[in-house]
């Protein structure tokens, strides 16, 4: 046996012991050796932030917690939604430990929110214009698909009407094409730190003209659990309708969300689009939207021109006037698309043709004629992989809107039981390619209460969704959009194996 051979062999055995494998098999000739498919597993922990809802002394929130019942998870596991500025709860490492030094931060208090059971919504409320952000941590099995609704009702005032929002899982960057500063806009960008460290964030804005040049938006710093506000127009040396804003983080994390307040046409939270992508899918247009701004951003240096579709009920159709929007590298553009749907449900489809560059977008949506308008925005989002939740669902006031773009897909809705009470059932609906189908939900047989909304992708092509909320108060049509990007609720695990290949030489 020769020198070469003895290293070999001793060199799998320091292999073996370190990475725990007792033993080394030799692939066969089908190649058993080959790395197997990944599993998917759940996750173990979620982390979401909700932005302070509001400064009117008049507003009434709502808050619901949600987690669908998930396959492989054990039965252990809490969910705990907390005020942002509180202490975290002792864990099981700092029982007993004292350094000398005074506590001054506050103690916890009773959580906010604490959900018993996965599958059944549990909710809470708070009114004023005092309510602190909030920061919420699943573990185990109340983890994989954990969602939250905040929804608000302002009845008078600089953003009136109904305002509604995802929590956020906390990320390093976000970007809102369809902010704004311009006069009658009060635009706030809320950045959340759900961390024990401070989070230092950076934040662009380009307008129609490009960079939107500030002196202060830059080394933003966000101490430990807490919430920062920053007003956009203090950013900006010029009032400017149309802005596309980017949040980058340079340490830590923080969740962000813009709350876009209007004198005279309501307001609503503005989510982050999904990311930078050469084709983009906006669901959910209400049927009876009166006015539709698409707002569009690349961060290439090129210029691009965007196809524009509409995924109607009967199928894709190209808006008279606008079937290609010119975008201009690093500037936002803006078109107003007027009645859109025309009286059906409908979503934005848009592409390039090659070569494409990445592309962000947002539609501003408009309900209601002269002094009774209000408005949403609908960011792009992805599509729903395998699972998506709405929470915060009425028996009446909610629309699931779906929307197949490129081929035929069949999901399965489930409509979990009440807050209050109540059963779950599931409906299988089939959504045609090219098409938007706007569906009255299912509802709990005996519902008590609000439910959540679960969809799976069952199969076909890929599927995008959105929910729309409305509630009506002295003729003012109010009303919020989600997006249903996918919930992550599960993960890629490879599947690890030996594989001595490693050890040999070129």
């Amino acid at each position: 046996m020769n020198r070469t051979t003895l290293s070999l062999i001793a060199g799998v055995a320091a292999l073996a012991a370190v990475t725990g494998f007792a033993a080394l098999d030799t692939p066969d000739a089908a190649g058993a050796g080959s790395a197997k498919a990944a599993a998917r597993l759940p996750v173990e922990r979620t982390t979401l932030v909700c932005p302070s809802p509001s400064s009117s002394d008049i507003a009434d929130t709502s808050y619901t917690s949600f987690t669908p019942v998930t396959q492989g998870t054990d039965g252990d596991g809490k969910a705990q939604l907390r005020s942002a500025d509180e202490e975290s709860p002792t864990t099981g490492d700092d029982k007993g430990k004292d350094d000398g030094k005074k506590d001054d931060k506050k103690k916890a208090t009773k959580p906010v929110l604490e959900p018993k059971e996965p599958g059944k919504p549990v909710t809470g409320d708070t009114s004023g214009g005092d309510a602190p952000a909030l920061i919420g941590t699943a573990e185990g099995r109340f983890a994989p698909g954990w969602t939250m609704q905040q929804t608000t009702e302002v009845a008078a005032g600089t953003g009136r009407g109904l305002l509604g929002v995802d929590c956020t899982a906390p990320d390093t960057e976000f970007w809102f094409p369809g902010a704004s500063t311009a006069a009658d806009r009060s635009d706030y960008v809320h950045l959340t730190n759900p961390d024990d460290s401070a989070a230092v964030v950076d934040i662009e804005l380009y307008g129609k003209d490009g960079a939107v040049k500030s002196a202060v938006a830059e080394g933003i710093t966000v101490a430990p659990h807490s919430s920062e506000p920053v007003l956009l127009s203090t950013l900006a040396d010029a009032p400017q309708e149309d802005l596309t804003l980017h949040v980058s983080v340079r340490s830590g994390r923080v969740g962000a969300a813009v709350q876009a307040l209007d004198d005279k046409l309501g307001g609503d939270w503005l989510a982050a689009a999904a990311d930078p992508a050469d084709s983009l899918v906006l669901p959910g247009i209400p049927k009876d939207a009166t006015s539709v701004r698409l707002i569009a951003f690349t961060p290439a240096d090129a210029d691009t021109d965007l196809k524009v579709r509409l995924a109607s009920p009967s199928g894709l159709i190209t808006p008279a006037g606008h079937d290609t929007v010119h975008v201009k590298g690093g500037m936002t553009t803006a078109v107003d698309l007027g009645d859109l749907t025309r009286g059906e449900a409908g979503s934005l489809v848009l592409t390039q043709s090659s070569p494409s560059v990445p592309v962000v977008a947002a539609l501003r949506v408009t309900r209601g004629k002269g002094g009774k308008q209000e408005t949403a925005f609908i960011p792009a989002t992805g599509p729903v992989a395998a699972r998506a939740t709405s929470a915060d669902n009425s028996e009446k006031g909610s629309t699931l809107s779906l929307t197949a773009p490129t081929a035929t897909a069949q999901v399965k809705v489930t409509a979990s039981a009440g807050s209050e009470g109540g059963t779950a059932v599931t409906k299988t609906y089939t959504i045609k390619a090219g098409t938007t189908q706007d569906i009255a939900p299912p509802v709990p047989s005996g519902l008590k209460g609000t439910y959540a909304l679960t969809v799976e992708h069952l199969s076909g092509g890929p599927v995008y969704g959105a929910r729309t909320l409305t509630a009506t108060e002295e003729g003012i049509p109010g009303f919020t959009v989600q997006t249903l990007p996918d919930d992550r609720g599960t993960v890629s695990v490879p599947h690890a194996d030996e594989d001595v290949s490693v050890l040999q030489g070129s």
